[in-house]
């Protein structure tokens, strides 16, 4: 026997490692009784706001929170505000005028204010980021507790653009001081529908 063949007989004789179960992934992650409230709480903390209002409500919630505002892109069921057709622009620079962008969210997740954004009817991605200000809106049922119950509802089958976004545009990397909309909408605000 060599020495290489009595050093692995020795630490296969003596391999203390017990053979044990898996632990279970079920029930993993942190769940939240109020979700919307866990929602709202971490959104502000990120610069957004988000509120739950009823669906009949939802322009004249729009108009109260920007009066000030002139061009308007909405193609979401329930809002009459669009008055420019972002779909129309060939070109997404075209969208740099834009005030507000009124969007539709597939879903939330509580534990990070993140709302999963797929809205296959937008032409052009760059309007989430181009928009001086967007309010994104969502069905309340739709908000979930934690990625991996936001993971679990993702799919891929049609691929496609899809992305998480947490209020409006942020920075801190200059001496850590947050900076809002430095980059892109300087306003978030998520709207929770109720029929």
């Amino acid at each position: 026997m060599t020495s290489k063949e009595k050093i692995l007989a020795d630490i296969k004789k003596n391999n203390a490692v017990i053979d044990v179960e898996l632990p279970s992934y079920e029930n993993f992650g942190t769940t939240y009784e109020n979700k919307f409230e866990k929602f709202s709480t971490i959104i502000e903390t990120v610069g957004g706001k988000a509120m739950i209002i009823d669906k009949k409500d939802l322009d004249k919630t729009i108009k109260e929170l920007y009066q000030d505002e002139n061009i308007f892109a909405s193609n979401i069921e329930g809002s009459s505000l669009g008055n420019f057709d972002a779909n129309d622009a060939n070109d997404a620079h075209k969208l740099k005028d834009i005030d507000v962008a009124v969007v539709k969210g597939n879903f939330a997740v509580a534990e990070n204010a993140a709302i999963w954004m797929q809205n296959e009817e937008n032409r052009h991605r760059a309007l989430y980021f181009i928009a001086q200000n967007i309010v994104i809106v969502i069905d309340e049922k739709d908000i979930v507790s934690n990625m991996h119950e936001a993971y679990e509802k993702l799919n891929f089958e049609n691929a496609g653009y899809g992305v998480f976004i947490s209020g409006p545009s942020k920075t801190a990397d200059i001496e850590q001081s947050l900076v809002i909309g430095a980059h892109g909408p300087k306003s978030g605000y998520v709207i929770f529908t109720k029929s």
